[in-house]
């Protein structure tokens, strides 16, 4: 017999957790995921989120939400902003990271009121190594129903499982009086191991889209975005574009067209290698954030065409399949592209926690 479990979705973007717990339904049948509440505060997220699941969705900051009003739950997941966490947050001012580095507190305020069977909490690894990640496991250890929870942590590469990128993310799996939580989920991908599949690669997600992007804007039509948007690079950009070879970066251009690479980075000679990098057709791409339409903030280029990846390749990238629709612009698209936990990596957290919440 299937077990229902309902789910809150907590900073819940645009769903690629609820999106890869729903996936997992097809794949076992012990237990079935059925998302009942979101709460996101960015509204274009939300509705993308109520477009696609057609929950009911609290579009507003999670502070306004009265713990009380919270419908019964057998799981709560979520993933709380990790801007004053990660090192790309590091210039945010000391009061704005204090904020966000709090909201983890509104996400077990949650859990004591509706006292799941299980939770799921996912940030960035620098989380787990944070001082408010002490205190979050410290007051699980010290309030009393906190305490009836076991649980496991660490850090996950998404291409373990399974994603066509090397994003590692921090995940936190919590089970009420079940025992000790296993951990990690068995990695089902990976480079040599004949226990596991080939990395999936950049080929294998993105190699069937036309080379030349398709539209300017997102347009849906019966169902169907088109998301593969064109952008009109400056010619001097063109021209830094052909400089750069399959997995090269700033570093060629600097070497073959000084004349064209920008004062600050001939002035700079090492740092990181991704700025203004090219992707590689046979590895899985690397992680995917929220400005990937812009060269300059990472290895975004296309493996071959002169160009960064499109929306549409973004979106592969993280494994959101063709048919889920995104709400809002061409910037709000992105930012929810780039923010979301990997469809993928979520079902492989969804398949490991199925057979223990029976």
């Amino acid at each position: 017999m299937t077990r229902r479990i309902r789910s809150i979705d907590l900073f819940a973007g645009a769903g690629g957790l609820t999106l890869g717990f729903d996936l997992a339904n097809a794949e076992q049948g012990s237990v079935r995921y059925d998302p009942v509440l979101a709460v996101e505060h960015d509204a274009a997220a939300a509705l993308t989120y109520k477009t696609n699941f057609g929950v009911s969705v609290f579009d507003g900051d999670i502070e306004a939400v009265d713990p009380a009003t919270y419908p019964e739950a057998e799981l709560i997941l979520g993933g709380p902003p990790c801007q004053g966490f990660s090192p790309l947050g590091r210039d945010r001012d000391d009061r704005s990271r204090r904020v966000l580095n709090s909201l983890w507190e509104h996400f077990l305020d949650s859990v004591v009121q509706v006292r799941p069977l299980a939770f799921v909490i996912e940030n960035v690894p620098e989380f787990q190594k944070s001082a408010e990640f002490a205190e979050l496991r410290l007051r699980m250890a010290s309030h009393g129903m906190l305490s009836e929870y076991d649980y496991a942590f660490g850090v996950l590469n998404a291409a373990d499982y399974g994603v066509p990128q090397r994003r590692r993310r921090g995940i936190l799996v919590a089970i009420r009086g079940r025992g000790e939580v296993p951990w990690p989920p068995p990695p089902t991908h990976g480079d040599t191991s004949l226990l596991t599949r080939p990395y999936r690669t950049v080929r294998e997600a993105i190699a069937d889209l036309p080379p030349i992007p398709t539209t300017d804007m997102p347009v849906t039509r019966n169902g169907t975005q088109d998301l593969h948007i064109r952008r009109n690079p400056r010619r001097s950009s063109l021209e830094r574009y052909r400089v750069i070879p399959e997995g090269g970066n700033r570093f060629d251009l600097q070497r073959s067209r000084p004349d064209l690479t920008p004062p600050c980075w001939l002035n700079k000679p090492t740092g990181t290698t991704d700025v203004m990098g090219r992707l590689w057709w046979d590895r899985p791409a690397y992680t995917i954030r929220t400005e990937f339409y812009k060269p300059e903030k990472g290895r975004y280029l296309h493996p071959s065409q002169h160009r960064p990846i499109t929306h549409r390749e973004a979106a592969r990238l993280q494994t959101f399949p063709d048919d889920f629709i995104f709400e809002g612009t061409k910037i709000e698209i992105a930012r929810q592209i780039g923010n979301a936990v990997p469809p993928i990596l979520a079902r492989a957290i969804a398949l490991h926690l199925a057979p223990r919440l029976v």
